[in-house]
């Protein structure tokens, strides 16, 4: 649970239950699925290759796709997603050679661990009755892949959130997905406030 007390006073107290009338989905406005959420509801990821310097992420839950640009972005941002600039974090990781569609195994290493760092995001909430982000928040996501010993492999996403404007620190959360070897269980659903 984000403390109330990393939150500036512009903030306000959260509401108790649910999210305000003015944000209610018949307004076409589910803010509590804004972009810092859809990593951390149940759900799966698919990741590839778009072209050649831009991967794709699709979420099932919320029915949310991201594009992750290495080098100049696309778009202006303002919208729920906003705008995703990516490198390679820390070079030779085991991320880079194939696994979970981040790498090319026949080719050269493509770097490391993944960074992705989110701007111009719509402002949402942090939490489904929690503290606001405005749309100067910077989220930085950090995807990192593990082998266990039962010989699955795991995606960590790590994210920080910084707001000058609601937050007094970062607000950090992380998500671990199991690699599947298909489809089985791809089940997009659209944001929902309930």
């Amino acid at each position: 649970m984000l403390n109330p007390s990393h939150s500036t006073p512009r903030a306000g107290k959260p509401p108790r239950r649910g999210i305000p009338q003015r944000t209610s989905p018949q307004a076409g406005n589910a803010k509590h699925m804004a972009r810092p959420r859809s990593c951390v509801r149940p759900g799966r990821i698919h990741i590839t290759w778009q072209d050649d310097n831009t991967l794709k992420a699709e979420f099932d839950a919320g029915t949310q796709t991201r594009t992750f640009y290495f080098g100049a972005p696309q778009g202006q941002g303002g919208d729920w997603q906003g705008i995703s600039v990516a490198s390679w974090d820390v070079p030779g990781t085991i991320m880079t050679r194939g696994s979970f569609g981040l790498g090319n195994p026949s080719g050269p290493e493509r770097g490391g661990a993944l960074k992705v760092v989110t701007t111009k995001m719509k402002a949402g909430y942090l939490r489904k009755n929690g503290i606001p982000y405005s749309d100067n928040a910077v989220m930085t996501e950090y995807y990192d892949r593990f082998d266990i010993p039962n010989g699955d492999s795991l995606l960590l996403v790590t994210t920080e959130v910084t707001d000058p404007m609601y937050l007094t620190a970062p607000f950090w959360t992380s998500t671990h997905f199991k690699k599947q070897n298909d489809a089985a269980g791809w089940n997009p659903s659209s944001c929902s406030t309930k």
